[in-house]
């Protein structure tokens, strides 16, 4: 196997990305966001790598200090998985994970302090994190869970700004990520579905950074007689590259700033890895991130501020003890008090939007909180009898995002994004919701915003806004006071089914179905219908992630933190089980979430409860138990035409609106 080969035939090919200056070539494997809230889901995880990764061992021939490098970074990346494992999978569960070293004379794993002392030093040009098996002690390549290439150029990425790495280095981890990927779609022990992501760390003394390759190893189009030219093919047309920027590890005492973007990228992708081999992991990271808001108020309890209010940006005001008299009162900031009183809305504020082409008013005529986020309803100015929803993120000015501002950002920044794909591909349905604007708040009086953009001082200066139709009753609503029929429950499967179905047919699936996402539009309709909203945390890509609930989260999901085809049907069959009055036990884990949903099915619980509404319902929710993890699509249109047929009989000749 030679590496120089495969990137001799990837010149062409870099040459031109590199032309582009990789603006347009590579996406970042992750999202600022995502990494924010793994940061609090990290808290209280402790990491400790007890190796000290000596500074610039390349600045000299010591074969000492690249001795010590090797055995820095294999204790880097074991402190790295044994802290992921023993923190979302394990409760008491060994370490299924062990780190060796690559060795590029015969492609075999050592580890580093045996390789050291076999004097194969000069041979090992990588680390990697590996399944065990007492069988193969030096490892198997489909049993590689993550590569780490420790190379001496790295660095100079970060210092010169570049945002690709040289073929040279670029080449090894395409290289060692195409063998992996080859070598698990190959093996007989099925440890990864395919296709499978492969995470290749780029490491020197001080820095890191992160790609990921994935596509499917299916489309390689095999020669024996040119390996290396079809593998560089299949890079070049069936492969999809994203790379993080590179971002310093170590301090200049060789320990790891676990805390900063670059190790957090690293761990990031550790947990991938893990993820992919090991499944949906017991703790998410949403159960570990929902603590913050605790540790938070523990915290403030340590300082002796439970009692503090907080202002709009976040910050606790100094709380006034008179017990000291060397403490001396301080008088509230006259401006900061007229700025919290700015920030609050009631019935009859007007909202100024300002989008890319116009700026609109939106008067508040009511305020509403599903327990989770507060929205608004409220009419455009110049059309008062049409009500609308309107979602108000987090101020720009905010100093320190808490965990609530991420749902935020989901409700207004991501849906807004999604539901902007959504017009932009045409996608049309009556049961999902409108996109009618999005801008950013524009406030009264003078904005001292700079001529960069940058927003200015006042609170609500750049706080972005979204504004949908129609307007109606959560189902939440609905079920509490007891107000849902049985014919209405066949209805909001169908229009929801109808909804799902439009938007499937664009690759674009919901992942978040639960009764707080549905409404029932009955206001200026004379046929009243369900349309399905809460579209933040759809699936648009194979990179992104479903959120976590327990109740209503599908199978598969909580397994491998994926959607396949039928994942949002059966999301769909858990919220129509509630709302017919099935019993939801109280889960605390996603293993015991999974233990439900195993019972229930195998019980055909969840079948005789709908079919305690209708036969049609009941045959659906087999349907979709027949489907679940399978890769086999979804037959919307069959359902939705037996669906509406029951829907015309039960109505006893009521009118009922069959689009859709």
């Amino acid at each position: 196997m030679d590496s120089r080969v495969f990137k001799s035939n990837l010149e062409g090919w870099f040459e031109a990305i590199s032309d582009n200056s990789g603006i347009e070539s590579f996406d970042t494997p992750f999202e600022l966001v995502e990494l924010q809230k793994f940061d609090y889901a990290l808290e209280g995880i402790c990491f400790q790598q007890l190796i000290r990764m000596p500074s610039a061992i390349y600045a000299s021939t010591s074969d000492s200090g690249e001795a010590t490098a090797y055995l820095a970074i294999e204790d880097f990346l074991h402190a790295c998985v044994k802290g992921l494992w023993e923190a979302f999978w394990s409760e008491g569960e060994p370490l299924p994970f062990y780190v060796a070293c690559l060795c590029n004379e015969n492609m075999k794993f050592y580890q580093a302090e045996r390789a050291i002392a076999h004097g194969r030093l000069g041979g090992l040009c990588a680390a990697a994190i590996l399944l065990k098996n007492a069988r193969h002690p030096h490892g198997k390549w489909e049993e590689v869970v993550e590569l780490a290439l420790l190379t001496p150029d790295i660095g100079t990425l970060a210092v010169d700004r570049a945002r690709i790495p040289p073929l040279s280095i670029l080449g090894d981890a395409l290289y060692f990520a195409v063998r992996i990927m080859l070598s698990r779609s190959l093996s007989k022990e099925g440890f990864y579905q395919s296709p499978s992501p492969v995470f290749v760390l780029l490491v020197d003394s001080q820095y890191a950074g992160v790609v990921k390759i994935e596509g499917d190893v299916n489309k390689l189009d095999f020669n024996v007689n040119n390996v290396y030219e079809c593998a560089a093919e299949w890079i070049k047309h069936h492969s999809h590259i994203s790379m993080s920027p590179t971002d310093r590890i170590w301090n200049k005492l060789g320990n790891a700033n676990w805390g900063d973007i670059g190790a957090l990228q690293v761990l990031f992708a550790t947990y991938h890895s893990i993820l992919q081999l090991a499944g949906a992991p017991k703790q998410s990271i949403e159960d570990l991130a929902a603590d913050h808001s605790s540790r938070l108020q523990a915290r403030r309890i340590e300082r002796q501020l439970a009692d503090a209010t907080v202002n709009g940006h976040g910050l606790f005001r100094y709380q006034q003890r008179h017990g000291s008299p060397e403490i001396k009162e301080i008088q509230e900031d006259y401006n900061q008090v007229e700025q919290d009183e700015q920030m609050k809305l009631e019935v009859g504020s007007v909202l100024w939007v300002e989008d890319s082409n116009d700026k609109k008013g939106y008067e508040i005529c009511e305020i509403r909180n599903d327990g989770e986020l507060l929205y608004y309803i409220a009419t455009a100015a110049e059309d008062t009898q049409k009500a609308l929803f309107l979602y108000i993120g987090s101020p720009p000015s905010q100093v320190e995002p808490a965990w609530e501002d991420m749902n935020l950002w989901y409700h207004v920044q991501r849906q807004t994004k999604v539901l902007t794909i959504m017009k932009q591909k045409g996608v049309s349905s009556k049961y999902l919701p409108q996109l009618i604007a999005s801008g950013r708040i524009t406030h009264s009086g003078h904005c001292q915003r700079s001529s960069s953009g940058l927003d200015c001082d006042h609170p609500w200066c750049g706080t972005p806004v979204l504004v949908t139709s129609p307007v109606g009753e959560t189902l939440t609503e609905i079920v509490r006071s007891g107000r849902l029929s049985s014919e209405e429950a066949i209805k909001c499967c169908h229009d929801c089914l109808s909804a799902l179905s439009a938007a499937a047919s664009f690759n674009i699936r919901h992942g978040d179905i639960r009764p707080e996402k549905v409404i029932y539009v009955t206001s200026g309709v004379s046929h009243p219908y369900f349309v399905l909203i809460g579209w933040g945390h759809a699936v648009l890509e194979e990179r992104d992630r479903p959120t976590m609930n327990l109740h209503f989260s599908s199978t598969y999901a909580l397994q491998e933190g994926k959607l396949c085809s039928a994942s949002d049907a059966e999301s769909l069959v858990y919220m129509l089980y509630f709302c017919a009055g099935g019993e939801l036990p109280e889960l605390d884990s996603v293993e015991g979430a999974l233990q439900w949903r195993e019972r229930a099915w195998s019980r055909r619980l969840i079948q005789q409860k709908l079919g305690d509404i209708s036969a049609v319902l009941k045959a659906f929710a087999d349907y979709v138990d027949s489907l679940c993890g399978t890769p086999y699509p979804m037959d919307y249109g069959i359902w939705l035409r037996r669906l509406r047929r029951h829907i015309r009989e039960d109505d006893h000749g009521k009118g009922v609106d069959l689009s859709g």
